[in-house]
């Protein structure tokens, strides 16, 4: 007859962690991260005007609020990584404020296509002033090395 300890020794699970469903998610999770990247586009194409001077340090926990003024005049708003897409300079006007109202030291930059008009660009910068910004910076590509 056997005693206690052998039936004990029989009747014990086999501790092992089957690893193939995780490496299935993970794989399936990959794909749709490589699918789904190229389409996060942060803003539209423009020919921001080439400067020599320092970038700056962009806080991830603070996202500045991007207004693009595009070659013809139409302006496109990226609000803290929210793609606002075209808006009027009322619509600019009333969403921009909805942020400064939340967080007022928000940083806003202003990107201007390198055609646009300085007016163009200049009145932006007045909407945001009637918004209740406080600062704005303005967007610029760095110089190319030669």
């Amino acid at each position: 007859m056997p005693n206690r300890y052998e039936i004990r020794k029989r009747r014990l699970p086999i501790a092992e962690i089957n690893v193939v469903p995780y490496i299935d998610v993970m794989l399936v999770l990959l794909i749709i991260f490589m699918i789904t990247a190229p389409l996060l586009n942060l803003g539209v194409q423009v020919d921001l005007p080439k400067a020599d001077a320092a970038g700056m340090e962009i806080d991830p926990d603070n996202i500045p609020i991007i207004v693009t003024v595009m070659a013809n005049g139409d302006l496109h708003l990226n609000a803290a990584g929210d793609d606002a897409g075209m808006v009027s300079p009322e619509q600019l006007v009333n969403q921009v404020a909805v942020f400064v109202r939340r967080n007022p030291r928000i940083e806003v930059l202003v990107g201007g296509d390198e055609r646009a008009a300085y007016g163009q660009i200049y009145n932006t910068m007045v909407l945001l002033q009637k918004a209740g910004v406080s600062k704005v910076g303005l967007m610029g590509d760095p110089m190319e090395s030669p």
